[in-house]
C-alpha cells in the first residue's frame, strides 16, 4: 500500500475548488492508500498572519475536513509534529539557491516587493519537500500548478541520497486528479476560485446554506449564448466551461454527458439543475461542519490523536536522516 501525503493551508473554510480539487479526492484515496493529511500551519506564517485568526481557521478547516469524510486518525496540524521543521532545516542546507530561484510560486506571491517578504516564503518549497519525505510518501495528490514542487522534492531527496551515499528517500510521484483539478471563479472564468477574492459571490464555501449556494449559482457570470453540444463550443467561453466542468465533477459524469443533456438550452434551466446538485451534495457537509464547530474540545482531541499517529511514522524516518547527516542525539 503506497503512502500518500497531502497538506492544505488552514486559511479559512475550504471552498468548492478545494473540495473538488483535493478534499473529495483525499476521501477516495483513504480506501486503498496509507494516507497522511496535514493542516500546514507552518506554511501559513510565511505570509503576514494574525495568531487568533490562524487558530480559528485551523479549527474551522479541521471541522470541514472531518465533515467531508476525512478519517480523524489521518488528520493533524503540521506544527504539532516536529519532524517537519527538523527535516525542513536539513533540506534548507541540501537544496540549492538556483533551484529555489526557479520556483514560480514565490515570484507570483512576492511580486515586485520580494525584498520585503519573509525568508520563510522563499524557502517554503524545502519545507514542502520535508512534509512529504518525512513520511517516505511516494504519492502526492496535487494540481497541475504544484508539479514543480514535486520535481524539487525529488531533486532534494536525490541530492541527500547522493551526498550521504545511501538510498534513503524514495522517488515521489505527483498524482493529479483526472478532472476538476482547477475550479474557476464564479465571477471571472479566467481566475481560480480563491478564498482571497474580495467578492464572496466568486466562490461557494463548504458552510454555505442551500439558499447561499442557489443564489451564487444564479448570479454566476455566463453569456447569452445557449449551451453547445460539444466542449469545443466552450473553448472561448470560460465561465460557461467552468460551470459545465463543475456539474460534471459533482455528478461524476463527463462534460460531454452534461452538454448532451442541456445542449441548445439557455443557462436558466442549467443553473437550476446545478444549484440543486450542489445543494444535495454539499448541504450535509455544511450541516456537519457547523455541528463540529460547536465542540472545540473534540476538534482539539482529533488533532492531538492525529499528531500522535503522524509522529509515530515520521519520527523514526527523521531521526535516521539526522543520524545520516552526523547529528548526535
Amino acid at each position: 500500500m503506497q503512502r500518500v501525503f497531502s497538506g492544505i493551508q488552514p486559511t479559512g473554510i475550504p471552498h468548492l475548488g478545494n473540495y473538488l480539487g483535493a478534499i473529495r479526492n483525499w476521501v477516495t484515496l483513504q480506501k486503498d492508500h496509507d494516507c497522511v493529511f496535514c493542516l500546514v500551519d507552518l506554511h501559513s506564517i510565511t505570509m503576514p498572519w494574525d495568531p487568533q485568526t490562524l487558530r480559528e481557521q485551523t479549527l474551522g478547516s479541521t471541522a470541514c475536513l472531518l465533515a467531508a469524510g476525512i478519517e480523524p486518525t489521518r488528520l493533524y496540524n503540521q506544527s504539532a509534529v516536529s519532524a517537519h521543521a527538523r527535516l525542513g532545516w536539513i533540506f534548507n542546507c541540501v537544496s540549492r539557491l538556483g533551484w529555489l530561484n526557479r520556483m514560480t510560486q514565490f515570484k507570483d506571491k512576492a511580486g515586485k516587493n520580494r525584498e520585503n517578504h519573509s525568508a520563510g516564503l522563499y524557502v517554503y518549497p524545502n519545507l514542502m519537500a520535508a512534509d512529504i519525505l518525512a513520511f517516505h510518501a511516494t504519492r502526492v495528490p496535487v494540481g497541475e500548478d504544484q508539479r514543480q514542487h514535486i520535481e524539487l522534492t525529488n531533486d532534494i531527496g536525490q541530492k541527500f541520497n547522493h551526498d550521504m551515499g545511501v538510498e534513503f528517500f524514495p522517488q515521489v510521484e505527483a498524482f493529479i486528479p483526472p478532472a476538476a483539478a482547477r475550479v474557476m471563479s464564479l465571477r471571472d472564468g479566467s481566475k481560480k476560485m480563491s478564498k482571497s477574492d474580495p467578492s464572496e459571490q466568486s466562490r461557494i464555501v463548504l458552510t454555505d446554506t442551500a439558499d447561499d449556494i442557489a443564489l451564487k449559482i444564479r448570479r454566476a457570470k455566463t453569456d447569452s449564448e445557449p449551451l453547445p453540444s460539444e466542449m469545443d463550443g466552450l473553448s472561448e467561453r470560460p465561465e460557461a466551461r467552468n460551470l459545465v466542468s463543475i456539474y460534471a465533477a459533482m455528478s461524476d459524469e463527463t462534460p460531454t454527458d452534461i452538454l448532451a443533456r442541456f445542449s441548445g438550452q439557455g443557462f436558466g434551466p442549467f443553473k437550476n439543475a446545478l444549484a440543486d446538485l450542489l445543494v444535495e451534495r454539499l448541504a450535509p457537509v455544511a450541516s456537519e461542519t457547523q455541528r463540529l464547530l460547536q465542540d472545540e474540545a473534540h476538534l482539539l482531541s482529533v488533532l492531538r490523536a492525529g499528531a500522535e499517529r503522524a509522529n509515530s511514522v515520521s519520527e523514526p524516518i527523521v531521526q535516521e536522516a539526522e543520524r545520516l547527516v552526523g547529528f548526535l542525539r
